[in-house]
């Protein structure tokens, strides 16, 4: 290929679409955890979080609710995916060979996302949510009806593999992810940009802004207990039965099991199996379903 303007431009053409086909055909599963935010500015706020709502008789004046706002927000951050072409693999034709490359930029930018959702939920542990305690803890503090501060917990315990189990049936979702600036495939292609004049080498990539933070750890229940139908029976009950302040109901479906692949046969037969090992009719049967992931190995 003779390299001028007119050339490279219907090089570029055709490495975006191929980025763009991949993109589009990936196949993602964290989009059934989060809230997708679109951002508007570098730190997100969401003093929101954690206020609690509720129905009562309209008598007299509407009574406006007084919500708690807490000090939760997200930063966006910037990341970037960058593949050279040599100029000669462009002068010899080349260019051709790279176009699967460029196939996997996209497929790398649509599953990015998952990477960072994933790890967020993994770090659960230790990491910190709207009311300043770890994700999944036993000392979340709620009002209850008497007026006092009582701790509750979405931790099971124990000393194994991490388990989840997730309520995403509602709008909000466990895990939040905010992006200020889309996958955008970019190209430095100039005869005296410094890659091309000074390493011969045409340059494509990949940048975007985005972050990941948490929702409600009401939605989400995390047990380190062996998987088995005692400890989900019991995870699956104590998040029916989670309230909010002044102990009202929050109404909690757990709708998801979300393992690792070590776990993926135990999960399916705790969940999925028509009958347990004794025989009998296995009563957990697609009460929920199950997500296994990679990227919690």
């Amino acid at each position: 290929m003779i390299i001028n303007k007119q050339n490279l431009s219907i090089l570029h053409t055709g490495y975006m679409a191929s980025f763009q086909g991949a993109f589009q055909g990936a196949v993602i599963d964290y989009d059934q955890i989060v809230m997708e935010v679109q951002s508007g500015t570098a730190i997100e706020t969401y003093g929101w979080l954690g206020a609690t709502t509720r129905f009562r008789e309209w008598l007299g004046d509407r009574v406006i609710q007084n919500l708690a706002l807490h000090d939760y927000s997200i930063k966006n951050k910037t990341f970037e995916n960058t593949v050279g072409v040599p100029r000669e693999a462009i002068e010899d034709d080349q260019y051709g060979t790279y176009n699967t490359l460029m196939a996997q930029l996209g497929q790398d930018a649509k599953e990015h996302p998952a990477e960072l959702v994933y790890a967020h939920l993994k770090n659960g542990f230790t990491g910190k949510c709207y009311d300043g305690q770890s994700f999944f803890d036993t000392d979340h503090p709620v009002i209850g009806a008497n007026g006092q501060e009582t701790s509750v917990s979405n931790f099971q315990g124990g000393s194994g593999t991490a388990w989840f189990l997730l309520d995403v049936t509602r709008m909000m979702r466990p895990i939040i992810l905010q992006k200020r600036k889309n996958y955008q495939f970019v190209s430095k292609t100039g005869e005296t940009d410094s890659n091309v004049f000074d390493r011969k080498e045409f340059v494509w990539g990949v940048d975007a802004r985005l972050n990941v933070g948490y929702g409600l750890w009401q939605l989400a229940y995390a047990s380190k207990e062996a998987l088995d139908a005692d400890s989900f029976n019991a995870a699956y009950a104590a998040m029916q039965e989670l309230k909010g302040d002044n102990a009202r109901p929050l109404g909690i479906r757990p709708k998801l099991l979300v393992v690792p692949p070590s776990m993926r046969a135990t999960a399916l037969e705790v969940v999925k199996a028509e009958r347990n090992a004794a025989g009998a009719t296995n009563i957990n049967r697609d009460v929920v379903d199950v997500l296994v992931t990679p990227w919690l190995a």
